[in-house]
C-alpha cells in the first residue's frame, strides 16, 4: 500500500513553524549586536522605563551615526537622545543640510511639512553643530532626520537651547575633554498635540556626564528648560537633580551605576566644578 503524503495544511504548518524559529534566532542575534552597540554609544547604560509596560516611556532604541534616540511611535517624539562629546582643536564642520528628512523607521510619518505654520521650531536633540564638529558629516546629516526633533517654542530652541547647547561643546566638553550627554522632551499630565498628531513637549531636559578617573570624580549637572522661557535667562536658573528628571519623564537614567554613587551624583544640584557661572549669561546666537 503507498505511503501517504502529508497534506498541503501539515506541510504549511512545518513551513511556518520553521519560518519562525528563523524569525527568533535571526532577530536574537541583531538584537545582540545592537546591544553591542548601544554599550558603546552610551554611559552606564540607556533610559530605561521606570515602568515598562506604561505607554508613556514606551519607546524604541534608533542607532544613528554618532548618537542614540529613543523613540516614542505614540508621541511622536525621540523620548531621549545619548550621545558622546569631545574636545575638538579646531572642528571641521560642513554647510548646514537644507532640508529635514523621514526616517523610514519610525511608524508615524513624521514630517517636515508637519511644523509649518505650527508655531513650533523642530529643534534638534542630537545638536547640529557639536555632533557634525565630533562625529563627522554623516552624523550631521542624521541630526536631520524628522526622529531627532522635538517641537520646541522660537524662544526655547533659538535661545536658552542653543545657548545651552554651545556651552555644552565649547566649555564642558573643552574642559573635560570627553562628557555625555542625555536629553529629551518631557510632558506634564495634560496631553496637547499639534495637528499632525505630534505631542507636544512641557519641557526639555538635559543631563552632562563628565566621566571620572583615578584622579578626579564623575561629575553630573542637569537642566529643565520650559518650554515658556523669555530666552535671554541666566542657564543656572534651570539646574536641577537628576531626581528631578527622572520623576517627570519617568525614566531611569544611569542604570547600571551602583546605587550609593547613583543617589550621590543624582539626588541633588552639583554645580561646582563646572564653570557654569562664567557662562550662564553669554548671549545667543540669534
Amino acid at each position: 500500500m503507498a505511503r501517504r503524503r502529508p497534506g498541503i495544511l501539515r506541510r504549511f504548518r512545518r513551513m511556518s513553524g520553521a519560518g519562525l524559529m528563523a524569525t527568533v534566532v535571526l532577530y536574537g542575534l541583531w538584537y545582540y549586536q545592537e546591544r553591542t552597540y548601544w554599550e558603546q554609544m552610551s554611559w552606564m547604560g540607556t533610559p530605561q522605563a521606570e515602568v515598562w509596560y506604561d505607554w508613556k516611556t514606551l519607546n524604541r532604541t534608533l542607532r544613528n551615526d554618532g548618537f542614540l534616540t529613543g523613540w516614542s511611535d505614540l508621541r511622536a517624539n525621540p523620548l531621549w537622545t545619548v550621545y558622546r562629546l569631545d574636545r575638538v582643536n579646531h572642528p571641521s564642520i560642513g554647510a548646514r543640510p537644507g532640508h529635514f528628512s523621514e526616517d523610514w523607521r519610525t511608524i508615524w510619518p513624521v514630517t517636515s511639512d508637519d511644523y509649518t505654520g505650527s508655531g513650533y521650531d523642530r529643534g534638534h536633540q542630537a545638536p547640529n553643530y557639536a555632533i557634525a564638529a565630533v562625529h563627522g558629516r554623516q552624523a550631521q546629516l542624521d541630526t536631520f532626520h524628522m526622529s531627532n526633533i522635538s517641537p520646541q517654542r522660537p524662544d526655547l530652541n533659538r535661545r536658552v537651547w542653543q545657548r545651552l547647547e554651545e556651552v555644552v561643546i565649547d566649555e564642558f566638553a573643552n574642559h573635560f575633554g570627553t562628557v555625555w550627554v542625555t536629553t529629551g522632551p518631557i510632558f506634564d499630565d495634560a496631553i496637547r498635540r499639534m495637528s499632525s498628531f505630534i505631542e507636544i513637549p512641557d519641557a526639555f531636559y538635559k543631563i552632562i556626564v563628565a566621566p571620572g578617573n583615578a584622579n578626579t570624580p564623575t561629575r553630573m549637572i542637569a537642566f529643565i528648560v520650559p518650554q515658556n522661557v523669555h530666552g535671554n535667562e541666566p542657564l543656572d536658573r534651570f539646574l536641577v537633580s537628576v531626581d528631578e528628571i527622572e520623576a517627570r519623564t519617568g525614566f531611569n537614567f544611569f542604570s547600571e551605576l551602583p546605587d550609593e554613587v547613583a543617589r550621590r551624583l543624582e539626588s541633588g544640584v552639583h554645580a561646582q566644578g563646572w564653570g557654569l557661572e562664567k557662562v550662564a549669561r553669554q548671549p545667543s546666537r540669534y
